[in-house]
């Protein structure tokens, strides 16, 4: 149980008169377990899709240890003997409490037209900082130099929004070499291209987000503007710079030479122009001043419980079936699903779910589960979205937006439309046609925080009514089994093979991750623990003490 803070509640009757607080917790629940073991009759299917996600976990962790080792070995020697500077996991390994944290679009940058970024050149993520949940954004120099293609601002806009949506605070690592030039017409003029990045920045400190940001590198240019628009910065002694133009810009207009130091070292800026805060003699000194700043921040964090209790916690709300099952359960492709309860049922705590409308509309499951102690709904595809099963989509999203309840969206929608043959087909497509348009109107406006899982299929607007990335869920992730694409390949006109075999590869969910149409590629095993930490993230905003003061931004010196 977790003790709260008078001025978190408006209501003063749960508080003693002694003055002390009641202590808080969850309703009880006794949601039925939903029996759901695997049977003789799903082996077939449950091997075919073992075999393809086996095939796809050895291409996930190709990719997982070629993005880890950024722009590669000359590279990274270069960086950390010449240039004497931590390689960027270092830095985060520092900053953080622990290596568990949420990496976000890891595969982001690869397979582009212009070349492979490895994780688009910067790393994004969310960890905790003193027991408090924040977003990170950190340069990574040994890529391209730490030059900033286009999907690298896609990918620290996209961090941006992370931690605008969830409120929760962001620290910048930074250490870039600039845009890359060649592509600016990508980089610089479109909303949200590069001036985003500081725009978020002032709409953040104007919502009382705080960030901080640690010049442990190149700020070259626009890139100047995220230290000294952050609420507080450290920079680091001679491996920080911050200037508008660097040295060879100098002496090519003025003839003058001048070192970096000279011109945008951490004694000028710390000493003279202000424009930094903190000064960090190394590095590992500028994220103990990081972690001191987090500390200044107004969140009352619940009291953790101990080890024993956590541990203890964890084992009883283990589901009944194994999370490795859910290797074989995820589908490859759209003829390979499983009923979607079997995937629910290895998710939640103890195998328990309370099914809402379990009679109508059956191709949609929807229901209350918990999943690590968090009570969510989820709607989860198990056929087609046909009109009756829209409508209960509708239903329930509406009731879970009125008791203020996350919703879980597991996906796996089907590749095509149904064809009309018929009058009668013509007005069943017309009334799923008005029932879809509902349900997506209630995903769209439903203030609760969304949570998506593509465990299949994500074609047509079929996906936007399971809240695809335009409906804008907090998070979204795909299983290596996704496909993401208008319609799924083998399905379009038999006599077009070239786009059939274009479709094979671009509706891959690693070519969707490398463009960041989502928050990365998760392992199926792999997702309980996700969307636990997930919840948590979201829940982290109601501890935050200072939201309701409304002056005006804070204006840097």
């Amino acid at each position: 149980v977790t003790c709260y803070p008078l001025s978190q509640f408006n209501d003063s009757s749960i508080f003693l008169k002694t003055g002390s607080c009641l202590p808080l917790c969850s309703l009880r629940s006794a949601f039925p377990v939903l029996e759901q073991p695997l049977l003789p009759i799903h082996r077939h299917v449950y091997e075919a899709n073992l075999r393809n996600s086996e095939t796809l976990f050895k291409k996930y962790v190709e990719l997982s240890e070629k993005v880890k080792k950024g722009g590669g070995e000359n590279a990274n020697i270069r960086h950390t003997q010449r240039n004497r500077k931590l390689l960027v996991r270092d830095r985060l390994r520092l900053l953080l409490d622990d290596e568990d944290f949420l990496e976000l679009s890891p595969f982001a940058g690869l397979g582009l037209p212009y070349g492979d970024i490895p994780s688009a050149g910067c790393l994004t993520g969310i960890g905790r900082i003193n027991g408090l949940w924040c977003v990170f954004i950190a340069n990574d120099a040994t890529v391209k130099g730490g030059t900033a293609y286009p999907i690298t601002v896609k990918k620290q806009v996209r961090a941006q929004e992370v931690a605008i949506q969830n409120r929760l605070p962001c620290v910048y690592l930074v250490d870039s070499g600039g845009a890359f030039l060649p592509l600016q017409s990508e980089i610089f003029p479109d909303k949200n291209q590069g001036g985003r990045i500081f725009y978020n920045e002032a709409i953040m400190s104007a919502i009382k987000i705080p960030q901080v940001s640690v010049v442990c590198g190149s700020c070259t240019a626009g890139g100047a503007y995220i230290p000294t628009m952050a609420e507080e910065a450290v920079m680091v002694h001679q491996i920080g710079a911050i200037f508008l133009g660097g040295p060879p810009l100098v002496k090519a207009a003025t003839g003058e030479e001048v070192t970096p130091e000279e011109l945008g070292g951490a004694r000028l800026h710390a000493g003279v122009s202000g424009c930094v805060d903190h000064f960090a003699v190394v590095e590992k000194e500028a994220y103990d001043c990081t972690r001191n700043i987090i500390s200044t921040l107004n969140f009352q964090l619940p009291v953790e419980e101990d080890e024993e209790d956590i541990k203890r916690r964890k084992a009883e709300e283990e589901p009944l079936y194994s999370s490795e099952e859910l290797l074989g359960l995820a589908p490859r492709s759209y003829n390979y699903s499983i009923d979607v309860k079997m995937v629910i049922s290895r998710l939640t705590d103890r195998s328990r779910f309370q099914e809402f409308k379990a009679c109508y509309g059956t191709t949609l499951i929807t229901g209350f589960a918990k999943i690590h102690g968090h009570l969510v709904g989820i709607i989860a595809n198990n056929g087609e979205l046909l009109y009756q099963a829209a409508l209960k989509g509708s239903h329930f999203i509406q009731l879970c937006d009125q008791r203020g309840i996350p919703l879980l969206f597991l996906q796996n929608t089907p590749p095509t439309a149904p064809l009309t043959l018929s009058r009668t087909k013509a007005e069943m497509n017309s009334n799923r046609l008005k029932a879809q348009g509902s349900m997506m109107s209630a995903v769209a406006c439903a203030s609760v925080p969304k949570i998506t899982v593509v465990i299949g299929g994500c074609h047509g607007v079929d996906s936007y009514a399971m809240c695809g990335r335009s409906f804008d869920p907090n998070f979204l992730f795909l299983w290596p089994s996704a496909r993401v694409s208008l319609t799924a390949p083998d399905h379009s006109d038999s006599e077009q093979e070239a786009l059939n075999i274009r479709l094979m590869e671009e509706s891959s969910a690693f070519f969707s991750s490398g463009r960041l149409w989502d928050d990365g590629v998760i392992l199926p095993q792999d997702t309980r623990k996700v969307v636990g930490d997930c919840l948590d993230i979201i829940k982290q905003q109601q501890y935050q003490l200072s939201t309701e003061n409304r002056h005006s931004t804070l204006l840097r010196i």
